[in-house]
């Protein structure tokens, strides 16, 4: 008696991979509304930066870069991490000098968003 199972791969019959969109959204709203930041130029920033394949302006047609209101969404066709973004955002704030005023936040599993730090001035400390 066989007491397992042998799966046999049967020619010409391929499992077929779903082609995954994935969209995330960076939240600007905060800064864009303070007229601190451009989502613009930051969409544009991105557009430039983000590797495909190892190569930088290969977006073609696997990656889609859009501008609403105060967001940029990223929709994309292939493997694309989350991380990623937050990586290319920060570097971003690091080039405007406002790395030190703003940070970086998940909001939603595939959004992210801009936040000023919390600053607590306690006037007792001043006294000291």
């Amino acid at each position: 008696k066989q007491w397992y199972q042998r799966r046999v791969r049967v020619p010409g019959k391929s499992k077929k991979t779903k082609k995954v969109q994935k969209k995330f959204v960076l939240d600007c709203t905060h800064p864009a509304e303070d007229k601190i930041m451009d989502p613009s130029d930051f969409a544009t920033y991105l557009n430039e930066k983000i590797k495909v394949a190892g190569k930088t302006g290969n977006l073609g047609t696997n990656v889609i870069i859009q501008k609403e209101a105060f967001k940029v969404n990223i929709l994309s066709d292939i493997p694309f991490s989350k991380r990623y973004l937050k990586y290319l955002t920060k570097k971003y704030l690091k080039k405007q000098n406002l790395r030190e005023y703003l940070r970086v936040v998940a909001s939603s599993p595939s959004t992210y968003e801009l936040r000023y730090f919390q600053i607590n001035l306690d006037d007792d400390d001043a006294e000291d």
